[in-house]
């Protein structure tokens, strides 16, 4: 397993004696990478304490701990979809992040029980396909949202089903979180509680699949229908006019 990108004293509200490396002996083939999988972040807020924005935070220093290669996608100063061109410089730097990656974590408030338009704008600006090839399709996806009041499931409901619609493989497991502004501190860090050890599992489950399939992503996304078609006839269907 890659070396932990973050140490235990910045995780003070950690098990150490629970938090166990993953076993990728137990997930990986011969022949599969076994460089760090590459986590994209994404979040759904601008606010200046956005709380979608620190719940990303938190998770990106487990994941950094569990060995992944963690960016994180600063939404602002991105265009509403189809309100700028392709070559705009936050659409571009968002596209790359999106080919680099080899899996996601988006987190998302609630609002008007839904996720913000913030989330969606960059969900959306990330093709489905270009030139025939699915740039999200294959790779893995974990969910979470944040809300101002009692628990809700809508907007981590609305985010599975757009990692579906993107072809992802989006994990079991996700985290929902009430009455965001009580569980973080003035130092902006999550609060030990139930709350937080259910983020720990998310990440923790995301690391796992990611190395489980990560490697065999091409042959698990080898379908009949489209190798009856070559990638020009693909190109020319998806992107048509």
């Amino acid at each position: 397993m890659p070396e932990p990108f973050i140490d235990l004293t910045e995780l003070p509200n950690i098990y150490s004696e629970h938090l166990r490396p993953i076993d990728i002996e137990s997930l990986i083939g011969a022949n599969d990478p076994r460089h760090a999988p590459k986590i994209l972040v994404l979040y759904g807020s601008l606010r200046e304490r956005s709380f979608s924005k620190l719940a990303a935070e938190e998770a990106s220093r487990i994941l950094r701990w569990y060995g992944c290669e963690v960016r994180t996608f600063n939404p602002s100063g991105l265009p509403l979809p189809d309100d700028a061109d392709v070559n705009h410089p936050k659409v571009q730097e968002l596209r790359e992040l999106a080919a680099w990656s080899e899996g996601m974590l988006w987190v998302s408030p609630e609002r008007h029980g839904s996720i913000t338009s913030i989330m969606k704008a960059q969900i959306d600006w990330i093709p489905l396909s270009l030139g025939g090839v699915r740039p999200t399709q294959g790779k893995t996806l974990a969910i979470m949202q944040v809300s101002g009041g009692s628990q809700s499931f809508n907007t981590v409901n609305q985010l599975r089903i757009l990692g579906r619609w993107m072809r992802m493989i989006t994990i079991p497991n996700q985290s929902s979180i009430p009455k965001a502004f009580l569980e973080f501190n003035d130092d902006n860090r999550m609060k030990l509680s139930p709350l937080y050890q259910r983020m720990v599992d998310v990440c923790e489950e995301l690391v796992k699949f990611t190395w489980l399939t990560r490697g065999r992503a091409d042959y698990l996304t080898d379908r009949y229908s489209e190798r009856v078609e070559s990638c020009e006839q693909v190109s020319q269907r998806v992107n048509q006019k």
